[in-house]
């Protein structure tokens, strides 16, 4: 296995309003530490409310003028086909850019560009099967049409755990749909967005049609949540800066799409293969540093197998290999920054205080430098407790025992949210009823944080509204209209 150097000065990026690469008008800028070196890799200008509203406006026109929306939607798949194809391209510096500022493991991140690419096709080939309907059932008077137009200027925030990746199950689907964008990534790992734009625009986009703004969320989030000249925000992040963002939308009956917190289940029954379920569970709850909403972060397990199995997985959890993402043979990688190492800690403390057994992990893992947190496995969790209830966005598995089915999926739908779970069982009745009963919107069987472009994602609950990516991703960002046509001379109201 190869090992990727540490660059030894960090990258400067800018931001990208209406075709232009720019500076902040303050000029001042937000430096990134590698949370796994301790040593600056980047810096973009810290984006204000004016450098905001220049982004929407310069969005606006782009969208008002019609060059992007009335193109056919044949040329415009023309320039999603050629991004895909500079992404994949440019996939290795993109995916070191991306372990570089989150502390994810370098083939994961790379992986996770390739996987984006494969988005950005779909899109382009689903941009043209955006379609209406017409109804010649009305009678001999009136023909009625149902048209499916882009929705308009569409503010996108995107999180810190998945940037590229999150960014491209929307961003493409937009574009595919006609609409403008203006894209926040968040404030600690903004490059690769930065990165795409140069793409966007080799790939033949108008000038306008995509923005991107760094800064922080209050400044710059805020600017496009509150702004009337945005007609729809996709939001990716935690349920309370979601409830934030709902507020907000209040003032102009802004459409909103967001995807947001997760506190997601893993069940599995005494006849599933435990082998293939120990290791699913593991991956799921260890990917990405435990820092993925959709992670199982809950083991429901049929009681006369826990024991067995809770060993199982234990094992398995011990291979994982933690440490720098730089090295290929890494698995999973260093925390976001220190503050959510220290609060993911906080949940593993407060657990064990609360009568929680820790079977292993159970810390930090000491190293010369970064933010590392060994994967735990948490027993005899009481009923209630914050390791059961809230998300906690690291590598920490809480596990329960049950008795019944019916009490396995109590136990599941106990939550205030409903984003995925997993269900690990060789009955195929049980198998399809459980992915009936259980309320999440993502269900996966004998497998976990599988995905693919054609499918829509979205939560359930307290885990969001709307959906992306399918079909209904570019539905997503259209509006309906009716159209009555009266074919025949009219009959007068008024004599």
């Amino acid at each position: 296995m190869n090992k990727r150097s540490l660059p030894t000065t960090p990258r400067v990026f800018q931001m990208y309003i209406d075709g232009q690469f720019t500076d902040a008008a303050s000029g001042e800028t937000i430096t990134r530490h590698s949370p796994a070196h301790g040593v600056p890799v980047a810096s973009w200008p810290r984006a204000g409310k004016d450098d905001t509203e220049r982004a929407i406006a310069a969005a606006r026109r782009a969208f008002d003028h019609g060059q992007w929306a009335g193109m056919g939607a044949a040329e415009r798949a023309k320039v999603l086909f050629k991004a895909a194809d500079l992404i994949e391209a440019q996939a290795e510096e993109l995916g070191l850019v991306e372990s570089l500022e989150t502390g994810k493991p370098i083939l994961q991140a790379i992986g996770e560009i390739h996987g984006a690419v494969d988005v950005w096709r779909f899109a382009a080939g689903a941009a043209r099967t955006m379609a209406g309907q017409a109804y010649d059932n009305m009678g001999e008077r009136i023909l009625a049409m149902v048209l499916r137009q882009p929705l308009g200027v569409v503010g996108v925030i995107t999180p810190w755990n998945f940037p590229f990746f999150i960014l491209s199950e929307r961003l493409p689907f937009i574009l595919a749909a006609g609409c403008t964008a203006v894209i926040k990534p968040a404030e600690a790992t903004s490059g690769t967005t930065v990165m795409l734009c140069a793409l966007l625009e080799k790939a033949g986009l108008p000038a306008g049609v995509v923005n991107v703004v760094t800064g922080r969320g209050s400044v710059a989030g805020q600017a496009i949540l509150d702004s009337d000249l945005v007609d729809m925000v996709s939001f990716t992040g935690s349920t309370a800066t979601g409830q934030k963002a709902i507020a907000a939308s209040a003032g102009n009956i802004k459409k909103l799409g967001l995807e947001l917190g997760g506190k997601n289940p893993h069940i599995v029954f005494a006849n599933a293969n435990l082998d293939d379920a120990a290791d699913g569970v593991a991956f799921g709850m260890a990917f990405n540093a435990g820092q993925c909403c959709v992670g199982g972060s809950r083991l429901l397990v049929e009681r006369s197998v826990a024991a067995a199995f809770t060993e199982k997985l234990a094992a398995k959890i011990a291979r994982i290999r933690i440490g720098d993402p730089l090295d290929e043979a890494t698995q999973v990688g260093a925390m976001f920054d220190e503050g959510h190492m220290h609060g993911v800690l906080a949940y593993i403390e407060q657990g064990v205080k609360a009568g929680a057994t820790v079977v292993c992990g159970g810390g930090r893992l000491e190293t010369e430098r970064g933010y590392f947190v060994q994967p735990t496995v948490l027993a005899d969790v009481p009923n209630g407790t914050p390791l059961l209830r809230e998300e906690i966005f690291g590598p920490v598995l809480a596990v329960v025992p049950f008795d019944t089915y019916e009490e396995a999926i109590a136990l599941a739908n106990d939550s205030e949210f409903g984003l995925s779970a997993s269900i690990w069982t060789h009955d195929l009745n049980q198998a399809l009823r459980a992915s009936r009963d259980i309320q999440a919107g993502r269900v996966w069987v004998n497998t976990t944080l599988d995905n693919g472009p054609e499918t829509p994602l979205g939560g359930m609950k307290q885990s969001g509204q709307g959906r992306e990516a399918g079909l209904a991703g570019i539905e997503e960002y259209t509006e309906v209209k009716t159209v009555h046509i009266n074919l025949q001379p009219r009959q007068h109201w008024i004599n």
